[in-house]
This record gives structure tokens, C-alpha cells and sequence, in this order.
């Protein structure tokens, strides 16, 4: 199959209805394990939402905040039933409590090491500014949880047109020290939608693995 083939499953997979179904505050309080789940994980205001939205085309579906922190919960929504996407809490944000930084991480460690349907995680990184520390603390717990994952740039319109490769491949190269990291990167634009079509793609080829077959399956 060639990748315009995953790009066109991925189009119609996200052509879909996907509607909000679910928030977790706790690990006791999941939901019952069901589609298979791609799962989105970033610092505090990464643009996690933004790029559930332009995802599946729709404006507000994930709720936006300039707020850093704003999400505590983790948010399924259901993707017509082919797959539920997950929107995790930020990690990284010094403002908030311990407390609550701590009841964060262990709903994210609980969720991540406890889930069956869970096919991927995406790692969204501020394309401005690359990796940090935090980024490379949550990878190292995906790796240890075995967990697998893949990154994701955001913010590419904010990042020039000549930096971007540059970019790209130090992300790529901070990856190598990552033993479950997928050896990938791609660079998107909520905004722009550059990007998002290759991540659809990326998606629509996981759920096709999981079931077998290829773009056919969807």
C-alpha cells in the first residue's frame, strides 16, 4: 500500500462522528475497556487539544485553554466506534500543587501501565523549543511501562520555514536514547493542518495492523 493509501484511510477515519464520552479523575474510575485507544500526552499547553480538533475537523470537540494545567482529567472520545482517543493531563507546569501535580501523575502512570486497548501513545513536543526534561522523564516512563510511543511536533507555523528540518532531526536524534519510542517524527500545524493528515494516516495504519489487514479494513 502506498502512503497515499493510509492518507485516504486515515481521511475517512477521521470523517466520522466523534463525540466526548467519557472523563476520568481517577485510576479506579476508567471507563470499561472497549475500541482500541491512541492516548495524547504533553507539557501544559502544548496544543494537545488543538490538534484532537483539527484532527477530526471540528472546532470545539477537545476544549482549549490558554490556561496551563486546565486539563486534569483524562478525556476519551469515542471515534464511531472504530477507536477512542484520549486527551491526558499536561505534566510539567511548576504552577501547579504538588498535590495535584502528583494526583496527575498517578492517574497518567496508572492508565498507562494498566491499559489493554491502548495502541499508541503520541508525545506532543512544542516544536518551538524541542525536548525538555520533562518531555524526557514522561518517555522513560513510557519506556519502562513498555509502553509504545510516538512523537509529535505542534506549533509548526510558529516555527521558521528554515528551522523546521533542524527541528525535526534533533527531536529525532533525542529519541535514540528511548528504547520504545517509534523512529518517527512528525511535525504538525493545528492551524495549518500541515501534518495532520500523516498523523491521521499513522493512526488509520495502527488500527489496521490491529486488525489485520490494510487501508481496506477501516
Amino acid at each position: 500500500m502506498t502512503e497515499n493509501d493510509w492518507i485516504e484511510a486515515g481521511r475517512k477515519l477521521f470523517a466520522g462522528p466523534c463525540e466526548f464520552f467519557f472523563a476520568a479523575a481517577k485510576p479506579d474510575g476508567l471507563p470499561p475497556v472497549g475500541a482500541p485507544e491512541v492516548a495524547f500526552a504533553g507539557r501544559s499547553n502544548v496544543g494537545k487539544s488543538s490538534l484532537i480538533n483539527a484532527l477530526t475537523g471540528r472546532n470545539a470537540l477537545a476544549r482549549t485553554s490558554n490556561t496551563p494545567g486546565r486539563t486534569q482529567e483524562l478525556i476519551f472520545f469515542d471515534l464511531d466506534g472504530r477507536a477512542t482517543l484520549v486527551d491526558m493531563p499536561g505534566y510539567g507546569y511548576a504552577a501547579v500543587s504538588k498535590e495535584k501535580s502528583a494526583s496527575w501523575g498517578k492517574l497518567a502512570r496508572d492508565y498507562l501501565r494498566g491499559r489493554p486497548s491502548l495502541l499508541r501513545v503520541f508525545v506532543l513536543i512544542d516544536g518551538r523549543h524541542g525536548l525538555k526534561a520533562s518531555d524526557h522523564e514522561t518517555m522513560k516512563l513510557l519506556d519502562a511501562s513498555a509502553v509504545s510511543y510516538a512523537v509529535v511536533l505542534t506549533k509548526r507555523d510558529e516555527v521558521k520555514l528554515a528551522d523546521q528540518d533542524a527541528r525535526a532531526a534533533a527531536t529525532l536524534e533525542g529519541l535514540r536514547k528511548h528504547v520504545a519510542a517509534f523512529p518517527e517524527v512528525i511535525f504538525t500545524s493545528s492551524r495549518g493542518g500541515e501534518g495532520v493528515p500523516e498523523l491521521r494516516a499513522h493512526i488509520a495504519r495502527l488500527l489496521a495492523e490491529r486488525e489485520g489487514g490494510g487501508p481496506a479494513a477501516l
